[in-house]
Order: C-alpha cells, then structure tokens, then sequence
C-alpha cells in the first residue's frame, strides 16, 4: 500500500523520523527528507532545511518535487529552547509546511502529524488552543507567546495541544477537503529516542518515569513508525480527523484515573 509513493517525512535524521524513513523504504516507497542535519542511513532525497520562520518553509517548499503522496511531520524540539522556538517548529513551521504543500499533494493523499501524549490538556486548555490555533499565516511567535502567556516550560505540551486542535480543523479545511487529502495525528507516550534525555530536563523524571511504569515500559521508534506509515497508505482511506495513541496504553490510564474507574489490580 505504499509501494511507488513518495513520501515526505521532516526529522528524518533521528528517532521516530529515521525509522519511518527506513520502514517506508523497506515498503517501497521513495523517501524524501527533510531535516537540519543529514541522515545517517541513505535515502531517495534529502533537503537541508529549518522550518522555524517562514523564509525557511518558503525556502524548503522551492526544493520539493511537484508530487508527494504523502507528508509526515515527525521534526520537532523538546521544548528545553524556550516556548516561541519550540512552537515556531512543532506548531506554525509544521502548518505553513503542510498549507504551503498542499497543491502538491495527490488527491486522496495524506498528512501524519506526530503529536504527542502531552498534548493530552487541549481540553482544559481550549480557548488558549482555539485563539492559538486560529492565528494565520506565521506570526511573530514570541509575540503570540507572550499574548497568550506561555511559559517557557510549557512549550512543548501546548505546542502538541495546537497540533492536536489543528489536526481535526484541517481535516475539514477546504485546502486539503476538496482534494480528498487526509490529515490525522499519532500521539506517541515516552520514547526511547536521542531527545528522550531532553523531554526529562522538560517534563521532569518524576512525570516521565510515572508515565513509563504505567504501562511497563518506554516505547521505540520502531513502535510509532508503522503506524505513522500505516496512516499515509491506503489502508487509512477512511481515516481523517483522527489521532492515535501510539502509547502501550497510557492515555487509556490517564482517562481510567480522571473519570474514576480504573479496575482494581
């Protein structure tokens, strides 16, 4: 289902991003990547670029071909650079890719957002997430982060609360609707990847290691990338709007502990 595709995926040269890239290959699609370092392992393409600012999305978007079957943004920071660095690349550099690629898209292509579990407060957070998100274009980001009064440490959650709120607009936005383009999420727990070190200096050891022992163990990039790829192929063609919890289960523990009705041990 994804043999002769050409795929994008952005953070190809680690983590979750390289393993999607060697997984889609082993499938037999064409890997195009996008990161700002270069890969280890070899593929098809690959594009040096910073989708930080909007010269840089400009400047990336020149380089790629006129026809990709798939997007997968995978890029993103921890979130240890501060809230307007972590948000101009996880949420608006992300989206102005995403519009910005949209002519280039097939019909009945698709768009995979790697989320995360700790965007799980866009709930509780909605009418930050909604003005947020309802801001066009690419703003001022340290502007955006001060009207809205985003801490520092909690770029990297309401970076991925965006990304969530937004997955399920774009999914009916007329750019990607009219031309039967899928946008859909995957939300991966604590992941065994080069920045996991990071999310801890983030997050804290205490929420990390709480997350892990709720479900036995940290995921891998081998976990997430199959689903990720699953997403873009035809197999999800009925599958829009949606996000995935690619997380051994962690999200169902969080939901069983807030509604009151985990099942005793």
């Amino acid at each position: 289902m994804l043999f002769g595709k050409t795929i994008l995926i952005t953070g190809v040269a680690s983590g979750i991003g390289a393993r999607t890239a060697e997984l889609a290959g082993q499938l037999g699609a064409d890997v195009i990547g996008v990161d700002v370092r270069e890969p280890a392992a070899p593929v098809v393409g690959f594009v040096k670029a910073d989708i930080s600012s909007k010269a840089g999305v400009d400047e990336l978007i020149a380089r790629l071909p006129q026809r990709i079957d798939a997007l997968c943004n995978v890029a993103g920071l921890s979130g240890n650079t501060g809230a307007a660095s972590t948000l101009a690349v996880n949420f608006f550099g992300l989206r102005a890719l995403s519009e910005g690629l949209a002519p280039r898209l097939r019909e009945g292509s698709a768009i995979v957002n790697v989320a995360s579990i700790a965007g799980y407060g866009w709930r509780a957070n909605l009418n930050r997430a909604a003005s947020m998100v309802g801001i066009g274009g690419f703003p001022d980001v340290a502007k955006v982060v001060a009207d809205h009064a985003v801490k520092n440490e909690e770029g990297y959650p309401v970076s991925k609360e965006l990304l969530l709120l937004w997955t399920m607009r774009a999914a009916h936005q007329e750019l990607f609707r009219r031309r039967g383009i899928r946008v859909n999420a995957v939300s991966p727990g604590p992941v065994e990847t080069p920045i996991l070190k990071q999310f801890r200096g983030v997050l804290g050891d205490a929420r990390v290691d709480s997350d892990i022992a709720r479900v036995g163990r940290a995921g891998t990039s081998g976990d997430i990338a199959p689903v990720v790829l699953f997403l873009c192929s035809d197999g999800a063609r009925w599958v829009n709007g949606a996000n995935v919890p690619v997380d051994g289960g962690l999200e169902a523990s969080i939901n069983a502990e807030v509604l009151g009705f985990q099942h005793p041990i």
